[in-house]
C-alpha cells in the first residue's frame, strides 16, 4: 500500500511501462498510426510521437506528480457510469466538484472534495448510476489544480518540444495536435 499510493511513484511508474512497451512492440514492427493517451498517458504518447524527447517526457511526469502531491489529501475523483450531460446537471447541487475527465459517453470522472464526492456518490446511487471512488487523495484536472499551476509552469519551463512524427491526437484539445505547443503552459492544462 504505501508508496505505491503516491501519486509522484505511480504516475512515472505508468509512464514508464507506456513508453517501453511501445518501444518493445515498434522493435517488433508494430507502429502507430497515430497515438492518444490522458494525464501521464498523454506523456507517454507525446514521447512516442516524437514531441518530446524521453528525457523531457521523464521530466514532465516526475515533476507534475510531485508538484500534484501539494494538493494531496484534500480532494478526490469519482468515476460515474453516466454522460457528461447528467452529470454537469448534478453539479450544480456541488459546485466544489467539476468534470475532470470524460471518458466515454456514459462514462465520466469528477473531481472536488471529498464529502462533496461522497454526497454525489449517493445521489448518483438513487438514480441507479454507479459511482466508484477512484483510489487518488486529489483532485486532478479541476479547480484545485490552479493551486500548482506556478509550480508545475516553473518546473516545466524551458521544454522543447518537438515536431512528432507520428500523428497525436490530445485530450486536452480533442483534436490533432502541433506537439510543438506541448510547453509547461500545456502540461499544466493536461
Amino acid at each position: 500500500d504505501g508508496w505505491l499510493g503516491r501519486v509522484d511513484v505511480v504516475h512515472p511508474v505508468l509512464w514508464a511501462v507506456n513508453v517501453s512497451l511501445a518501444a518493445v512492440w515498434e522493435s517488433l514492427g508494430v507502429t502507430p498510426a497515430a497515438v492518444v493517451g490522458h494525464s501521464q498517458g498523454e506523456i507517454a504518447a507525446a514521447v512516442v510521437a516524437g514531441g518530446l524527447s524521453l528525457a523531457d517526457g521523464a521530466r514532465v511526469v516526475a515533476l507534475r506528480s510531485q508538484a500534484i502531491r501539494a494538493i494531496a489529501g484534500r480532494g478526490g475523483m469519482l468515476s460515474l457510469a453516466a454522460g457528461r450531460e447528467e452529470v454537469e446537471q448534478w453539479l450544480a447541487r456541488w459546485p466544489g466538484v467539476g468534470v475532470a475527465v470524460v471518458n466515454g459517453p456514459q462514462a465520466t470522472v469528477v473531481s472536488g472534495e471529498p464529502d462533496a464526492l461522497d454526497e454525489l456518490a449517493a445521489h448518483a446511487g438513487a438514480q441507479g448510476v454507479r459511482a466508484r471512488r477512484v483510489p487518488v487523495d486529489y483532485a486532478s484536472h479541476g479547480v484545485h489544480v490552479e493551486q500548482i499551476r506556478d509550480r508545475i509552469e516553473s518546473d516545466l519551463a524551458g521544454l522543447t518540444p518537438a515536431p512528432s512524427r507520428v500523428p497525436l491526437y490530445s485530450t486536452v484539445t480533442g483534436g490533432l495536435l502541433d506537439t510543438t505547443s506541448m510547453d509547461a503552459g500545456y502540461w499544466y492544462a493536461g
